[in-house]
């Protein structure tokens, strides 16, 4: 055939009609056939024998949006939950939950889009913040505190002044179960006038990975609540505060939380530290000469009587 093609054209005749190539229809990309892996009651493996599944697992939260906004297969396979559950935790370095009530890819966005609880609420008084990192709770209880050491025996009925006052922490119950994110954020005196006051308040804020998905918290319903204060009438080195698991105090990766001459810095460093474990958060920024602190812990619950969903301690000069 290439050859009487040749002596056609060479000899300055025409092809015929009949033997010219002709299309039925125009080229059309081709569409990749849909993985078994896809399916409806799939989760997501290590062993995925689909390189694209292998693929996913080495790709950041922007780079697998990007890659499922080529073409709709590629977006049928990229936004499979399953991928986001396995990124989701691998980002925040958690344990996974028992339950979540939200699809994995809205709770990674939630949790990675620079987000944080004064953007919603309260914007005026914000000046600065810094992202932690991720912890969990296991069991219902969290213990509060102003003071990185073991707070030794908690007695159970014990009112919560008199915890405050004898070990320096308070305890929450019907705490959220679950992965929780952590912040530290500076904002302004929360009493003063707020174009004249230089004054600033330190607060460690930790809230569920799902509270900006809730409608309670969206529309303002839910709210803070004081659930205890203290004043240190004494000279503070620094302005501490820590959150733990009741259940893993006394865990080996709680117990760096505790080690806090290896993370807090030295005396005349200023920069706020942090350390983070897998069911413990815990802060601390050195301060200069002082009179003390006033230190207030507020929770946030899902409803009058419901989980709590937030924790926040701050801490003023006085």
């Amino acid at each position: 055939m290439g050859k009487r093609l040749h002596n056609a054209t060479s000899s300055g005749g025409e092809i015929p009609p009949e033997k010219r190539i002709r299309r039925s229809k125009t080229i059309c990309s081709c569409n990749s056939p849909r993985p078994p892996f896809l399916s409806a009651h799939s989760t997501f493996s290590w062993f995925e024998e689909d390189i694209w599944t292998e693929i996913a697992k080495f790709l950041d939260g922007k780079s697998l949006v990007m890659l499922a906004a080529t073409s709709r297969w590629f977006r049928r396979a990229i936004m499979d939950d399953g991928i986001w559950k396995f990124i989701c935790l691998r980002d925040l370095q958690v344990p996974t939950p028992e339950r979540v009530a939200f699809r994995w890819c809205k709770l990674y966005m939630s949790a990675f889009d620079g987000s944080h609880s004064y953007m919603f609420r309260q914007q005026e008084k914000h000046i600065d913040w810094m992202r932690i990192g991720a912890f969990s709770f296991d069991s219902s209880v969290a213990v509060l505190t102003e003071r990185l050491t073991f707070p030794g025996k908690i007695r159970k009925g014990e009112t919560m002044e008199k915890m405050l006052r004898s070990l320096g922490c308070c305890v929450l119950d019907n705490v959220k179960s679950g992965i929780w994110i952590a912040d530290l954020q500076l904002v302004r005196c929360p009493v003063c006038d707020l174009n004249t006051c230089d004054g600033t308040m330190q607060t460690l804020d930790a809230r569920h990975i799902e509270l900006f998905l809730c409608e309670g918290y969206r529309n303002g319903s839910w709210d803070y609540q004081l659930v205890g204060s203290q004043d240190i009438k004494k000279r503070a080195d620094g302005a501490a505060g820590a959150i733990f698991d009741i259940k893993h105090l006394e865990d080996s990766s709680t117990s760096a939380v505790f080690d806090y001459k290896s993370w807090i810095g030295r005396s005349n460093d200023w920069q706020p530290k942090a350390m983070i474990a897998f069911h413990a958060v815990a802060v601390n920024t050195n301060l200069q000469e002082n009179e003390g602190l006033h230190v207030k812990y507020h929770a946030m619950r899902a409803g009058t009587d419901g989980e709590v969903v937030s924790i926040r301690i701050s801490q003023q000069l006085l």
